[in-house]
């Protein structure tokens, strides 16, 4: 067995090579070919643009399957204002009863991973993150608004001004608190949002996360609903996992 972590191969070629039982994980799989493979379960997470399976490309099939098991998931792209209004409390109501789920778990368990994946704790304060840069910095342009238990994804690198404490274990009351005031600052936003705002983009300054530079306003409000639509979905599936266990 070998561990490649934190390496650029890029370019790489693996030739008449047994991969069963191998993990990727946060890998980068631009312009890939895979061909003469045979795989007898093939489990991939993650996003894709474009999927080619034996020439054809499955992207649009797992979009519809998505849409058909869970019909909020074509709210995720709003086309205006409205839009944005009406999915918001479709997802702070499917949080709220996972949040309802994982309190039937004692409080140690909460900080628990599965599988290497956050645990439901560190999944909150990784919604706190997501919130505190994408709406907060992004679009209302606080320069810092980072609270202390804020976790980034792991993948980014060491920012000026970015907390990221791995070793924190605040309580599941606490977490949700900061989470609460987050909550009411993006409905706020998204009651008062307008379509002339959503045509414009926003410029970001100053060391931080997401790094000074414009966005688009839709890219920013796109990111905090995306990360929550599918965050709450990983949590699930782990708290499954602890609650079966």
């Amino acid at each position: 067995m070998v561990e490649h972590r934190h390496q650029d191969l890029s370019e790489s070629v693996f030739e008449d090579v047994d991969l069963t039982g191998a993990l990727f994980h946060s890998v980068l799989l631009r312009d890939v070919r895979i061909r003469g493979a045979w795989a007898e379960r093939l489990v991939i997470d993650g996003g894709f643009e474009e999927l080619l399976l034996n020439g054809v490309d499955v992207v649009p099939l797992w979009r519809a399957e998505l849409a058909r098991r869970h019909p909020e998931y074509a709210m995720l792209t709003p086309h205006d204002a409205d839009g944005y209004r009406a999915v918001w409390p479709v997802l702070e109501e499917q949080w709220a009863a996972t949040v309802d789920r994982a309190r039937g778990l004692p409080e140690e368990r909460l900080h628990e991973r599965v599988d290497g994946e956050w645990s439901f704790v560190e999944t909150l304060r990784h919604m706190l993150f997501v919130h505190d840069a994408w709406l907060r910095r992004a679009v209302l342009g606080e320069p810092a608004p980072y609270d202390a238990l804020d976790l980034p994804h792991d993948e980014m690198p060491a920012l000026e001004g970015v907390p990221r404490d791995h070793d924190a274990r605040p309580s599941l009351d606490h977490v949700l608190d900061l989470r609460g005031e987050r909550l009411a600052v993006t409905r706020r936003f998204f009651t008062e949002l307008t379509d002339e705002q959503l045509r414009r983009s926003t410029t970001v300054t100053g060391p931080g996360y997401p790094e000074a530079g414009s966005y688009a306003v839709t890219r920013c409000l796109n990111a905090v609903l995306d990360e929550e639509w599918w965050h709450r979905r990983f949590a699930e599936r782990d708290l499954t996992v602890l609650l079966e266990g």
